[in-house]
């Protein structure tokens, strides 16, 4: 039997997170490029044999130290350009989140921020939080 995967090229994929608490949103601040230090969603890479909502756990804990708890799917973003490294997909979800901010992993710092004084944010990540504004109504 022919391994078809070596012959398939595919976008990668990742998961974001709208993660509520106390009145606002979490944000960290990416460490790396691309966007280094500036604000994004707690997200990342999904690894293979994981599940979207998994991985969406497990990232907000590595960068945020939170505990999320997933609510509701917000949207799946797939411009071919939303990301500078290349065609990257991703499954965005609103959550709440609970216990200490402590950043790690990927962020430099992870913040509280209300909803009215967000700042400028990295890809597509502002779309994705008017969305799950949009979907919290």
């Amino acid at each position: 039997m022919v391994d078809i995967r070596s012959q398939i090229q595919t976008p990668l994929l990742v998961v974001d997170v709208v993660l509520r608490m106390d009145d606002g949103i979490v944000l960290i601040r990416r460490r790396n490029p691309p966007f280094r230090g500036c604000y994004a969603l707690p997200g990342g890479f999904v690894e293979i044999g994981e599940t979207v909502e998994d991985a969406a756990r497990r990232e907000v804990m590595e960068e945020t130290g939170l505990t999320a708890t997933l609510v509701r799917l917000v949207g799946v973003y797939s411009d071919p350009d939303r990301d500078p490294r290349g065609h990257i997909v991703s499954i965005c979800y609103l959550a709440d989140g609970s216990g200490e901010l402590r950043y790690g992993s990927d962020a430099s710092d992870v913040r509280l921020f209300s909803l009215d004084e967000l700042p400028v944010l990295a890809f597509d990540h502002a779309r994705m939080v008017r969305d799950a504004l949009k979907a919290m109504v």
